[in-house]
């Protein structure tokens, strides 16, 4: 099980008091030096926390993998096919939302998320999307010709303890019907340090994005023990 590490919250300290610190680049090369696979930032429309400014920085550092989620607008198309990340994951975007809320609603974007997966892949970009676990729309990013799917785990991150079995029943299932379809697949939303290792046994989920729950634990015990704790715990 691979650990990809967003550092988005690194950029919204900074931006808090519109400060040259804390530097996304260099939480980048510490998670990596602690044994996170992948680095994964939001690049938002608004620009609240990551900017572009950063992701370039990132392409030029980052030793493992660099994963950009972006809304899928022509905009971001041409920024990433302009930088050139390793993974672009397509996520639904709202202007007032605190973090993103559920998961890309590619049946009923169909035609323009597969524009959007063609303009990336030409430019050698890999492509994943963020869904819910949901059939239709795994067989809808089948159909846009995705390369992986990062299934959100949000529904079971913040589900009462008496319903997380079904949580992970629906989870286990989405993704060994992804697995079927040739997807990597790939999940995150909500996982922290006490909910993370159900979902780490779900055999067809090979990678985990994580954010907030290890940059709020850097905040205390700093960067690289942050990560290597959590590795810790895909460990299984």
């Amino acid at each position: 099980m691979r650990l990809a590490v967003n550092i988005d919250h690194i950029a919204t300290i900074r931006e808090a008091r519109k400060a040259p610190e804390p530097e996304p680049v260099t939480a980048a090369a510490l998670a990596e030096l602690a044994g996170a696979e992948g680095i994964t930032v939001h690049l938002r429309t608004d620009r609240r926390h990551i900017r572009e400014r950063d992701v370039e920085l990132l392409r030029q550092t980052v030793q493992t993998k660099l994963n950009v989620e972006m809304a899928a607008t022509a905009e971001m198309v041409g920024i990433a096919s302009r930088i050139r990340p390793d993974q672009v994951t397509l996520v639904p975007e709202r202007p007032n939302e605190l973090t993103t809320e559920g998961g890309l609603d590619v049946v009923a974007h169909r035609a323009t998320v597969a524009d959007v997966v063609r303009q990336l892949r030409d430019a050698s970009i890999r492509v994943s999307l963020f869904i819910d676990p949901d059939p239709d729309q795994v067989q809808a990013s089948r159909q846009a010709g995705a390369d992986a799917i990062e299934f959100n785990t949000g529904p079971y991150a913040t589900a009462r303890p008496g319903e997380r079995p079904a949580q992970l029943s629906k989870l286990a299932d989405v993704a060994r019907m992804a697995a079927h379809l040739e997807f990597e697949v790939l999940a995150g939303h909500g996982l922290t340090y006490f909910n993370v290792q159900p979902i780490a046994r779900i055999a067809e989920i090979e990678e985990l994005n994580i954010g907030h729950s290890i940059v709020a634990r850097a905040s205390l015990v700093g960067m690289e023990r942050a990560v290597r704790e959590m590795v810790a715990l895909l460990v299984l």
